[in-house]
């Protein structure tokens, strides 16, 4: 195909600090409208903006963790624009000369190694919220305005929608891991917008830049990201004129549409914000932020790989969030079976999260007892059937596995004795599974164990009982 789709994404990340950008009012979601404002983040006359020594440190964090270079100056711009939920008609950005600038990250997509270039993550404030009602009118909370944001652009390097959704993904999880924000988009904190065009690998020939707005979800952006793709693609097909815009996302119809022609850089009338002098920060604290930085996503997932032996799946699912790369590992190191840690993490942990709503944060089994009962299994006092009973036991007290199968005697049966009788009814009330067996259906024998395990509630060794049945039948 000649026409090539060329995609860039930018990416505004609300930062985790407790006080606003440039004043002391309280950054926190949900609170009642405009509670959280004063004259600085409003912008009246005669207030003077105060960067955010924190936010300031944020950015640098998570530029460092991008391989991105820290500029030794950086200076604030404003960016100057007309939108009711902007009180006082500019924005105080980074233009020219962002904190840091020309990183990269490396995932996989698509089954192929894909790097995407970082262009720059600087920082900015973030505006108010305007809120639509039915009957036409709009309201303004400005509890937003003035709140951190890191914004991260990236060269326009991505090729297909899928390569979008797994950098987000790999994005968020970098973020939580850094703990500079908590990256929810149904809370606005992580907000991308990708700009997409195609260009022609012979002749050079590009279509216009489009750039879609208001993306709630990663879903929403992978699949506008296509639907865009898609557009251009029958536009320059059927030779329909197109234009540099920007589109927003209808969900419902799945379908872009017009919001309005791009602005361009001089429409927004950029100048260096003249209450603020530039930033020179310091090489040791930068230094000493570097050398703060936490084991990242990629570099776990190696060393779960590496160090206990798990498959690459596994090591994906348990390090995309820092919380449950970190249960994992506790249980992982009191039971010594760091696999088996990670079935039951997976499997019926995530299951009761998922089910109750949860963050494993709140999970009210802890790693230990976890681990006290996955050592049961392993020592052949339960079975995993009984283990799946002992579990929500577990759950919904504070007793260990061993309390709950001393109290309701859930040990297993390891005694050929205690089991001979059950054997023996199992072979006598199943015939044709016997005859079956006989005539070389091994599957056959699931049929018996599985009687024999039904009538003792399923605390009968599995292994014992299918050597006792073997030797019963003479196979």
């Amino acid at each position: 195909m000649a026409w090539q789709p060329c995609i860039g994404l930018e990416v505004h990340v609300e930062l985790a600090t407790e006080s606003k950008m440039f004043c002391g009012c309280r950054n926190e979601f949900a609170a009642p409208p405009n509670s959280l404002c004063c004259p600085v983040c409003l912008g009246l006359p005669g207030s003077l903006p105060v960067p955010n020594r924190k936010a300031v440190e944020y950015v640098i964090r998570t530029g460092l963790a991008l391989n991105c270079q820290v500029a030794e100056t950086c200076r604030f711009a404003r960016k100057n624009y007309f939108y009711p939920d902007l009180a006082k008609n500019f924005q105080i950005s980074q233009y020219d000369e962002p904190l840091t600038y020309g990183g990269y990250i490396e995932f996989v997509a698509d089954g192929e190694p894909v790097r995407i270039r970082i262009r720059r993550a600087h920082l900015e404030e973030d505006t108010g919220k305007n809120i639509h009602l039915p009957d036409g009118r709009s309201l303004v909370d400005y509890n937003r305005c003035g709140v951190p944001l890191m914004e991260i652009v990236t060269e326009p390097d991505f090729t297909t929608a899928e390569q979008c959704r797994v950098y987000l993904l790999e994005l968020r999880s970098l973020l939580r891991y850094l703990e500079v924000s908590e990256a929810n988009m149904e809370e606005g904190q992580l907000r991308a917008e990708p700009t997409v065009n195609l260009i022609n690998s012979q002749t050079g020939q590009r279509t216009p830049k489009v750039e879609i707005k208001n993306l709630a979800s990663i879903k929403a952006v992978h699949d506008a990201v296509q639907y865009e793709i898609n557009r251009q693609l029958h536009a320059v097909e059927h030779g329909e004129e197109m234009f540099q815009e920007t589109r927003r996302w209808n969900q419902q119809r799945g379908i872009t549409t017009v919001m309005r022609r791009k602005e361009t850089a001089d429409d927004y009338m950029y100048f260096p914000e003249p209450d603020l002098p530039p930033l020179s920060p310091d090489p040791q604290w930068v230094a000493q932020i570097r050398a703060s930085l936490p084991e990242l996503p990629q570099q776990r997932r190696a060393r779960f790989i590496s160090q206990y032996g798990l498959p690459q799946y596994d090591a994906e699912v348990l390090t995309a969030s820092k919380s449950t790369a970190d249960y994992f590992e506790a249980v992982a190191a009191a039971c010594a079976d760091a696999k088996a840690a990670s079935n039951w993490v997976m499997g019926d942990v995530q299951a009761y999260l998922n089910e109750h709503n949860l963050d494993i944060t709140s999970f009210p089994l802890e790693p230990q007892r976890l681990a006290g009962l996955i050592n049961l299994i392993n020592e052949g006092v339960i079975s995993s059937k009984i283990a799946k009973q002992v579990f929500p036991e577990m759950i919904a007290t504070s007793r260990t596995a061993e309390q709950v199968v001393e109290e309701k005697g859930l040990k297993q049966i390891d005694d050929a004795g205690q089991l001979e009788a059950v054997i023996q009814e199992a072979i006598a009330a199943n015939p044709k599974a016997v005859e079956d067996f006989k005539n070389g259906k091994q599957k056959a024998l699931g049929a018996l164990v599985g009687f024999v395990m039904r009538q003792t509630k399923g605390q009968a060794n599995p292994q014992l009982v299918n050597q006792m049945l073997r030797q019963k039948l003479g196979a």
